[in-house]
C-alpha cells in the first residue's frame, strides 16, 4: 500500500543530472545577422516550446492537454448549450472527448476565408471567446487550448455535429492531414474530439487516472447539474472488469463540493448543511460561496475564476479574507465574545478549520498568464468582501448556536496562536534556535549545493554519517517515530522535541515565522527503512511538511531516498535491486545451474555505510523521488483519510489500494 499511499503528493522522477555548457573560446565567435533569424509559423512555436503553453512536458502538461479539451465543452455548458460531457482514456492511451454542444463551426471564415474548423484547431488565439457573441464567460481567454493540444498531438481527429450533418478533419503534429469532409448525417449536436500525445515530445503518455478524475469531478463541481462520464479502458470497475465508468453529477454545486472536501471530517455543531450565499454586480459579474467549519486546525479555500483554479489566489480572496475576518470579529464584540481590551482575531485564526469554495463568473477575467492561477480584476474585490460580509452577517444573526461554535473556535484558535508566539519568542531569548546537537551538518553552505537526510533513530543515522560526503551531506536522526500533526494543533507539535527540531535544522522557521528563502537546504531527502514502520514514519514526514511546510514542497525542495530492496548475489558478484519487478528479471537471466542468494533488506542499519554511499547517497548511483504536490485538494483529502481521526476513510482506502500492495509485515 506503500505505492499508493500518498499518490496526490509523489510524482516519481529520477534526480535531475545537471550540466553546463563547455566554455568556448570568446574570439572564436561566428557572424550574426538577418538569415541566423527564425520565424516559426502556425503551430511550430508551440512544439518548440511547449512548456510556455502547458507548463512542462512531463506529467502535468500530459494531463493539461485533457483539460484544455474539456475546458471547451465546459464553456458550452456555461453558456447554457451543454449539460453532457463524456471522457475517455482508450488503451492505447489516446483520449476521446465528447460534448453535446453547438459543435464548432465550420465553413469558410469571412475574415480569413479558411475553413472555420481547421482555423480553430490550426492558429493560435482563434475563437469565439474574444468579445463576440460566442460566450459570454469562458476559461479559455487566451484562445490557444485546443490548438496547442493539436500541435502537441501525433494524431488528432475531430468530429463535428451540427446543421444536420456530421463533419470530419484530422491532422498530424498540428498540420492538416484530411481536409474537411462530411461523413454522415445526424438531428444531434457536439464535438468529438480525439488524439494522441506526440511521445516525441512528451516523458510520457500514460495517463494517471487519479489526476483526471479529481479534475473532471471538480468540473461537476462547478457547473451544477452537468453530467460527465468518465472512462478509462485500462482501468478496471468495482466489478473487476474493464473498463472503469465514473459519473461525476451534482445538483447542489459548489454546496456539494463543500461536503466532499468535509467528508470523513467532523463538522462543528449545527453546521451539516454548508452555508452557502451567492451576489452579483452587472458590470463586474456573479460571485457564489459555500463554506462550512470542520473541527480541524487546517484551512482548505478553493478559489475559481471562469471555472479556473487561482491557486495563488488574487483579488476574490482578497476580498473574501477581508470580509470574513471583519464580519466575525464584528459578532464577536457586538455579543460579548470578545472583550474590549482584547485585540481582534486574525483571518488565520478565524479560517482555521474552514472549508470553503469561491466560484466567480466574469465577463473579462485578467488572469496572470497563461497558466491563470491568479486573478486580477480590482473590480471583484469590492464585490467579494461585500458579499461575504452580508452573507455571513445574516448567517450568524440568524444562527445564534452555529455563530457561537463558529466564534469559540476562532478564539481558541487565536489563544494557541498566541501561545504559540510566545514559545518562540522565550526561544529568542534563550537562543534555543541554535543548531541541534544531533545534526551533523555539511562543511558547504550555499541551499543549492548541500542536501540534509532526515533518518530514522541513531542506527541508521551513525551508518549515514560515516557514509556521506562531509562537504554538502547533512544528517539529522530522528528518535522514534515523530507526532502525528494531523491530530494536533501548532501549539502541541512545537512541544514535541523531535518536531523542534527538525523545524530549527531546516531553517525556515514555522507559522507566521516561516520563509522559505530561509531553507538551509534545498534537498531535505527523508530516509528510511524499507518496511512498514519505515512508511509509517515517511508517511508522518511527508504529513508535517504538508500542513506545517508547504512551500517546501512547492518549491521542489523535499525528496525520498530510495534505498534497495534486495542484494541478490551470485558468486562474488553483488547485484543491488530497488523493484521487485527488476529481480525477477535479474534472476531469470541468470545463467541455468549457477547458484544465488538474495537478501531482503528492511533496515538502512543492514547495510555497512559504504554500501549505504554506494546505493542510497552517492549522486552519481541514486534515485531520488522528488515530492509535488500537483492537486492540493486531493493532498489534503488523503493526508485527512489516512493521518485524521475518522476510521471509516482509512478503511475505505485499504479496501480500495490492498491489491497493489508490495509488501506486508506479518
Amino acid at each position: 500500500m506503500e505505492a499508493r499511499t500518498y499518490a496526490a503528493l509523489l510524482v516519481c522522477s529520477e534526480e535531475p543530472i545537471l550540466a553546463g555548457n563547455s566554455t568556448s573560446d570568446m574570439n572564436n565567435h561566428t557572424d550574426y545577422n538577418a538569415k541566423d533569424i527564425q520565424v516559426l509559423e502556425g503551430l511550430e512555436a508551440v512544439r518548440k516550446r511547449p512548456g510556455m503553453y502547458i507548463g512542462s512536458t512531463g506529467p502535468r502538461g500530459l494531463h493539461h492537454l485533457i483539460y484544455e479539451v474539456v475546458d471547451n465543452s465546459i464553456d458550452e455548458a456555461m453558456a447554457g448549450y451543454a449539460d453532457k460531457i463524456e471522457v475517455i482514456i482508450h488503451k492505447d492511451n489516446g483520449v476521446t472527448v465528447i460534448d453535446n454542444g453547438r459543435g464548432i463551426p465550420v465553413g469558410r471564415h469571412p475574415k480569413t476565408k479558411m475553413e472555420t474548423l481547421e482555423l480553430v484547431l490550426t492558429v493560435l488565439h482563434a475563437g469565439g471567446k474574444f468579445g463576440g457573441d460566442g460566450y459570454k464567460v469562458s476559461g479559455g481567454l487566451h484562445g490557444v487550448g485546443v490548438s496547442v493540444v493539436n500541435a502537441l498531438s501525433e494524431k488528432m481527429i475531430v468530429e463535428v455535429s451540427r446543421d444536420n450533418t456530421i463533419y470530419e478533419m484530422e491532422f498530424a503534429r498540428g498540420k492538416t492531414t484530411q481536409k474537411i469532409q462530411e461523413i454522415g448525417k445526424t438531428k444531434k449536436t457536439g464535438t468529438k474530439t480525439s488524439f494522441w500525445a506526440d511521445p516525441e515530445i512528451f516523458e510520457t503518455t500514460v495517463y494517471d487516472h487519479d489526476t483526471v478524475s479529481a479534475r473532471l469531478r471538480e468540473m461537476a463541481f462547478l457547473n451544477k447539474n452537468i453530467k460527465i462520464i468518465f472512462t478509462d479502458e485500462s482501468e478496471k470497475g468495482e466489478n473487476g472488469e474493464y473498463p472503469l465508468v465514473e459519473v461525476f453529477q451534482y445538483t447542489g454545486g459548489i454546496i456539494d463540493f463543500v461536503k466532499y472536501i468535509n467528508e470523513g471530517k467532523e463538522v462543528l455543531p449545527g453546521l451539516s448543511k454548508p452555508i452557502y450565499f451567492d451576489a452579483s454586480q452587472e458590470d463586474v459579474g456573479e460571485i457564489e460561496f459555500a463554506l462550512q467549519w470542520n473541527t480541524t486546525h487546517y484551512e482548505t479555500t478553493l478559489a475559481f475564476a471562469n471555472n479556473i483554479h487561482t491557486t495563488e489566489g488574487g483579488t476574490h480572496m482578497e476580498g473574501f479574507k477581508n470580509g470574513i475576518t471583519r464580519v466575525v470579529n464584528d459578532y464577536a464584540r457586538s455579543h460579548n465574545m470578545l472583550k474590549d481590551k482584547e485585540d481582534n482575531m486574525a483571518g488565520e485564526d478565524v479560517r482555521s478549520g474552514l472549508a470553503c469554495v469561491i466560484s466567480v463568473k466574469l465577463r473579462n477575467p485578467q488572469f496572470e498568464g497563461q497558466t491563470k492561477t491568479k486573478l486580477g480584476n480590482t473590480e471583484i474585490r469590492a464585490l467579494t468582501q461585500s458579499a461575504v460580509m452580508q452573507g455571513v452577517s445574516e448567517y450568524l444573526e440568524e444562527h445564534p448556536n452555529q455563530a457561537r461554535a463558529i466564534v469559540n473556535k476562532a478564539l481558541e484558535e487565536k489563544r494557541v496562536r498566541e501561545a504559540v508566539n510566545k514559545y518562540k519568542q522565550n526561544a529568542r531569548k534563550q537562543k534555543e534556535t541554535s543548531l541541534p546537537g544531533k545534526l551533523a551538518d555539511c562543511s558547504l553552505r550555499d541551499p543549492e549545493l548541500i542536501e540534509l537526510y532526515i533518518v530514522e533513530g541513531d542506527s541508521a543515522g551513525g551508518s549515514a554519517k560515516q557514509a556521506r560526503e562531509r562537504s554538502f551531506q547533512a544528517i539529522l536522526p530522528l528518535r522514534g517515530k515523530i507526532l502525528n500533526i494531523e491530530r494536533a494543533n501548532l501549539h502541541r507539535s512545537l512541544s514535541s522535541e523531535t518536531i523542534t527540531t527538525l523545524i530549527t535544522a531546516l531553517g525556515t522557521g514555522i507559522g507566521d515565522d516561516f520563509n522559505v528563502e530561509k531553507a538551509r537546504y534545498h534537498k531535505a531527502i527523508i530516509m528510511t527503512d524499507a518496511d512498514v514502520d519505515g512508511a509509517h514514519i515517511r508517511t508522518l514526514l511527508l504529513t508535517f511538511f504538508f500542513r506545517f511546510m508547504p512551500e517546501m514542497i512547492e518549491n521542489g525542495y523535499v525528496y525520498i531516498a530510495q534505498p534497495p530492496l534486495y542484494r541478490l548475489t551470485s558468486g562474488r558478484k553483488h547485484t543491488y535491486i530497488y523493484k521487485e519487478d527488476a529481480l525477477k528479471k535479474e534472476i531469470q537471466d541468470l545463467p541455468d545451474g549457477v547458484k544465488y542468494s538474495v537478501q531482503r533488506y528492511k533496515g538502512l542499519g543492514e547495510m555497512d555505510p559504504e554500501q549505504l554511499w554506494d546505493t542510497t547517497m552517492k549522486p552519481a548511483n541514486r534515485t531520488l523521488l522528488q515530492v509535488t504536490m500537483d492537486d492540493a485538494l486531493l493532498a489534503d483529502r488523503v493526508v485527512s483519510d489516512l493521518m485524521g481521526d475518522q476510521v471509516e476513510p482509512r478503511k475505505q482506502f485499504i479496501q480500495r489500494y490492498a491489491k497493489d500492495v508490495r509488501f506486508l509485515d506479518i
